[in-house]
């Protein structure tokens, strides 16, 4: 996580809704970006009285004061220099926090919440996990977006390691594993942090189908961030070109003999059984493979397969879940139509009784 650099208050603008006011625009800059904030004198005000009920003493530098008699000049009459002043103010106010010795007030929530510091940049806090409290509804979605883009990162490094593993260049290729194994690592860390999260926010009346949908975000990235520990594990087994023998006598990748080739893909000797009515044939991405790399080729296209039952099976999970749902609200629409059956004809026998009654009467 980066730590704030700065924070300066650069100016303040009217604004009439809900009433009259004026709000201050608060610029944060962080090591790799900068945002802004506006907030009004009261939430100033709001923010000092939590931190010095969180932390249990004031801030290190005061609240420039509520000027008392704006309310007898009017919205906005306020002179241009008492305005100035009251941001110079608050600027101080922010910037004593920033540089303080004791941290209390900055790593207070109250305080990254109202500086609208990003999930995964709380200001200067140390490098580590991210408490799952932190998050609101849209920063989770926000962090789920870096992630996705970390994961990216992390198949772009994987990618340029079998490139540079391609061209022989071994110290390289071995430098981009380890990168990406370390982004892989920290990935996985934030991961579990935005499961956590998400319980949080679960426990905290988010809608079901809400709730529902986020699980299956997160269960994607668990599943992205398992693959890729497996790629980045297992070193790639590059097919290239028969090379020329070598002073030892051989070749690092050699394509496999045509007679090799062809005794495995002959019969023989005679089949009694047979499925299906075709034999195996050469095809263009099995033809430049040896042995090892015709292994490999059936391993990826089986964990494809797998890959695509698993989606199938969490479909077929989810169409199971909506029908279980759907069932249980019919059967008590059923209870009630039960009861509604129940209540017309004990209203029915009521106005039968009252009928006998009147017809005695008449």
């Amino acid at each position: 996580m980066t730590a704030i650099q700065a924070v300066y208050v650069r100016g303040h603008e009217e604004r009439p809704d809900p009433k009259p006011h004026i709000v201050y625009r608060i610029e944060i800059q962080a090591h790799v970006r900068s945002w802004q904030m506006w907030r009004r004198y009261s939430e100033f005000v709001e923010l000092h009285t939590e931190l010095t009920k969180s932390t249990g003493s004031s801030p290190p530098a005061p609240l420039p004061p509520k000027n008392s008699l704006a309310i007898l000049r009017g919205p906005f009459r306020d002179s241009s220099s008492m305005t100035e002043e009251r941001r110079a103010g608050l600027e101080t106010y922010l910037r004593a926090i920033i540089s303080a010795k004791d941290d209390k007030w900055r790593e207070c929530y109250a305080f990254r919440d109202f500086l609208g510091v990003p999930v995964g940049r709380q200001g200067t806090m140390a490098e580590g996990s991210v408490s799952s409290k932190q998050f609101s509804s849209s920063s989770w979605l926000d962090e789920h977006l870096e992630l996705q883009a970390k994961i990216r990162d992390i198949r772009a490094d994987i990618n340029k390691r079998d490139a540079l593993s391609d061209r022989g260049d071994v110290s390289a290729s071995h430098t981009a594993n380890v990168q990406a194994k370390k982004k892989l690592a920290e990935t996985l860390s934030r991961v579990r942090t935005l499961k956590q999260g998400l319980q949080e926010l679960g426990m905290a009346a988010m809608a079901q189908g809400e709730l529902q949908r986020r699980t299956d975000m997160v269960a994607r990235l668990q599943d992205d961030c398992e693959k890729l520990g497996k790629m980045v594990t297992v070193t790639r087994q590059a097919s290239r070109p028969a090379a020329a023998p070598s002073s030892q006598g051989f070749t690092n990748v050699a394509i496999a003999p045509e007679s090799d080739r062809a005794a495995l893909l002959s019969l023989s000797k005679p089949v009694t059984r047979v499925f299906g009515a075709k034999k195996p044939q050469e095809t263009e991405m099995t033809r430049p493979l040896d042995d090892h790399g015709l292994v490999q080729l059936q391993n990826t296209q089986l964990e494809q397969q797998d890959n695509q039952l698993a989606t199938l099976t969490h479909i077929l999970q989810r169409q199971r879940h909506l029908g279980e749902a759907i069932g249980a609200e019919l059967a008590v629409h059923n209870e009630l139509l039960d009861e509604l059956n129940t209540d017309v004809d004990r209203v029915g026998g009521k106005l039968i009784s009252a009928k006998k009654q009147l017809n005695r009467l008449g």
